[in-house]
């Protein structure tokens, strides 16, 4: 088996994946096809299988791993495997540690770094709360340690959600050095919980897909909620200073067309925004560069709205 992340076009692709979705649909002209996702720990690829009616089509589904025989090419700049043979794999044949994408970082430190972060925060009903969440509730330490924070468009693998929300949380400790106008303890207590409920929105691997009410709500109604939950648990919880943190999370994607049920209203929002907006691109950039050897235009990019390409090597 060569790793998604090693295949090329012109290469052939043998081995045994994890079968990440599946479904049937047909081309402009009504001719069926089946779309299908290959994952491994490297990353997704986008799968064609032009004869629904193969043999071992119908034996396996979406949560599988399944052995393939095929080639890869490109599509509209982008690589992608046409498969000519599938059969659903036995126990043995694979190994579940190679199928699942994973921080590169030391998940360890990063929460090591994340609790140092929270012991900064002086005003003791903000470090209350986080404490309630990252220091005495070990259920959602180990869910949140493992989280991904998207289902693909950045940070979608093992310690995604841990990465991001460290990654936010220094962006937003330096803009307190620079702009003294805002406030500190608010800004570091909101963007440590601004993705909390990603732990809900989103199911753990393998399956890394939306829960029910990650559709019905999604993680920034969740978020709110969550922080609530523990203000009422907390004596003496301000409640304009509760009602601010409620809005940093609630307005944390800015627009209303991008899922904030409020537009920022404060400066400690707009710099999460900002903070979280950094991080998002920067990464969504990262894992699009990481995946392709192409230094020329890479098509467009429907999170970045424009195309895209690496910079020029000197």
């Amino acid at each position: 088996m060569r790793y998604i992340k090693d295949l090329a076009e012109g290469n052939s692709i043998q081995g045994v994946y994890y079968l990440k979705q599946k479904n049937q649909t047909e081309t402009k002209t009504g001719k069926p096809y089946l779309n299908m996702i290959l994952q491994d720990k490297t990353g997704v690829l986008d799968t064609k299988v032009w004869d629904p009616y193969s043999p071992g089509i119908g034996e396996c589904e979406a949560g599988d791993y399944i052995e393939v025989v095929g080639d890869v090419i490109t599509f509209n700049n982008q690589k992608q495997a046409k498969l000519t043979r599938i059969r659903r794999a036995d126990e043995g044949d694979y190994n579940p540690a190679d199928y699942f994408p994973m921080t590169n970082k030391n998940i360890d430190e990063m929460y090591n770094e994340l609790l140092a972060l929270i012991g900064s925060v002086k005003a003791p009903y903000y470090k209350k709360l986080l404490e309630m969440f990252f220091v005495e509730d070990a259920d959602f330490v180990a869910l949140f340690k493992k989280a991904s924070a998207a289902k693909t468009v950045h940070h979608g693998f093992i310690g995604g959600l841990l990465e991001h929300t460290l990654s936010v949380t220094k962006l937003c400790d330096y803009y307190c050095t620079a702009y003294p106008v805002l406030k500190r303890d608010l800004l570091i207590t909101a963007a440590i919980c601004h993705d909390i409920a990603k732990t809900r929105e989103i199911s753990p691997f393998p399956a890394n897909d939306y829960t029910d009410e990650g559709q019905l709500l999604g993680h920034i109604v969740l978020g709110s909620e969550m922080v609530s939950e523990k203000v009422k648990m907390i004596a003496d919880f301000p409640a304009k200073e509760a009602a601010e943190l409620k809005h940093c999370i609630l307005a944390h994607h800015g627009e209303y067309e991008y899922g904030s049920p409020k537009k920022p209203a404060l400066v400690e929002a707009v710099a999460l925004n900002f903070a979280d907006n950094t991080d998002a691109k920067m990464e969504t950039l990262t894992e699009i560069f990481a995946g392709t050897d192409n230094s020329d235009w890479l098509g467009y990019n429907k999170f970045l709205d424009t195309n895209i390409r690496k910079t020029s090597k000197e």
